[in-house]
């Protein structure tokens, strides 16, 4: 009980001599601490940026389907690092919906998997037109292995689908203005040089983090575009959702088989296929973020070198205006280790002061983020311990020598210095 009360007074001390030197000397203090507040302010915002960005990008990646399988002509990553030619991916045949029928015949692993192309087109009402719309083509499934909401209308049929009906679901923003108020459902689009009758709306969503959104893209069944597009040379993709419980991996291998069956590949021949995953992207992702991180903290620790020099100076000055009290500290039973306890807590008070007011100008920014940065910033806990800490450290090690000087003090010259 006694060693905790003992504890507790040096704290205290401690923390009123720290509130001294504030008042005391205002102007030396505030330039001294700046520094500190400058780099805690540096680190902890790269951080908030950085992992604000990542959890916008892990929602953009999940939006894609963390379970969903793309199976395309070219690979995301090109190879794994050794050289490969770019004609070798060029050869490869784009998949088609004949893959597509073989892989719902054979796969007891996926899900749903559903066949589509994208292109652009002017889509027209009356007089109202909307230059370079994204349209897409997708197979029945499309819904169950991407699912999206709907505001009004419904989806296509599988009678629609199958006979390649012209029906289309439009996104909100095709929605608003090229109807501007009036209701979509039952009125027909031109596209295509055809008209499609819009049999549902999609529900608004916003853009994701890589600028992708439903709002301003219509879909029409596949079957519709066959008969205006020539969809063999488009950049068609298959999407193949996982069932619950199945793993990409184990989804993977089997598609593998399937398609190599469906293309009579003999056992030595490489795959004229890519079976890519979002996992590839939050990989490079992960990799681009470590990079940047450590680049910005090797800055930011200039500015944190400097207010730890600050911060040292303000001990040592501190040391050289007590040295008398030290002495009568000391003359009257004061250990060593209490005199070094004593100023080693004054710099990390010091310091906590100038990171605090860091961590606080960073949350003032998060305040503005959306404005300032065009997504949403979050000041997470961990953060804030990465702040507080790291502050602690550099008080700590700014007050070292001073507190080691100080507690090394014989009592009687002490009391004599000032006299």
């Amino acid at each position: 009980m006694k060693g905790f009360l003992i504890f507790f007074r040096l704290i205290r001390e401690s923390f009123l001599f720290a509130m001294h030197e504030l008042a005391m000397n205002k102007t030396r203090t505030i330039l001294t601490l700046s520094g500190i507040t400058i780099g805690i302010f540096s680190i902890i915002s790269i951080y908030t940026v950085f992992d604000s960005m990542e959890r916008n990008i892990r929602k953009g990646i999940e939006s894609l389907g963390d379970n969903v399988l793309f199976i395309q002509k070219w690979p995301w990553r090109m190879g794994d690092g050794s050289d490969y030619p770019w004609w070798k991916y060029m050869k490869r045949p784009e998949p088609s919906p004949d893959d597509l029928k073989y892989i719902e015949r054979r796969s007891s692993a996926a899900a749903a998997s559903t066949f589509f192309v994208n292109t652009s087109r002017t889509v027209k009402y009356r007089n109202n037109s909307i230059e370079s719309v994204a349209v897409m083509a997708v197979s029945q499934d499309y819904d169950r292995v991407m699912p999206f909401d709907l505001q009004d209308g419904r989806y296509f049929t599988p009678t629609e689908s199958l006979s390649g009906r012209p029906v289309t679901v439009i996104g909100a923003d095709i929605a608003e203005n090229l109807f501007q108020g009036l209701d979509p459902i039952g009125r027909k689009i031109k596209v295509f040089g055809r008209k499609l009758q819009v049999i549902g709306v999609m529900k608004k969503e916003g853009e994701d983090f890589f600028g992708n959104t439903s709002d301003d893209q219509i879909i029409v069944p596949i079957n519709f575009a066959r008969n205006v597009l020539d969809i063999r040379n488009m950049g068609s993709t298959i999407l193949v959702r996982a069932k619950d419980g199945i793993s990409n991996a184990r989804l993977k291998d089997e598609l593998t088989g399937i398609l190599r069956s469906i293309h009579k590949l003999k056992p030595s021949a490489e795959n004229d296929f890519a079976i890519n995953e979002t996992d590839i992207i939050s990989q490079g992702f992960d990799e681009l973020f470590r990079v940047i991180a450590i680049v910005g903290f090797v800055i930011s620790a200039f500015s944190l070198l400097v207010g730890g020099f600050g911060i040292a100076n303000i001990m040592f000055v501190s040391v050289r205006e007590r040295v008398t009290i030290i002495g009568i500290q000391k003359s009257l039973g004061a250990k060593r280790y209490f005199i070094l306890f004593q100023f080693l807590v004054e710099s990390v008070f010091l310091a906590l002061i100038g990171g605090t007011i860091g961590i606080l100008l960073v949350y003032i920014v998060t305040l503005f983020g959306e404005k300032a940065f065009g997504m949403e910033l979050f000041l997470t806990a961990g953060n804030i311990l990465v702040g507080v800490l790291v502050s602690s450290l550099i008080g700590l090690l700014s007050g070292i020598i001073p507190a080691y000087n100080a507690s090394r003090l014989d009592p009687v010259d002490a009391i004599r210095a000032n006299q």
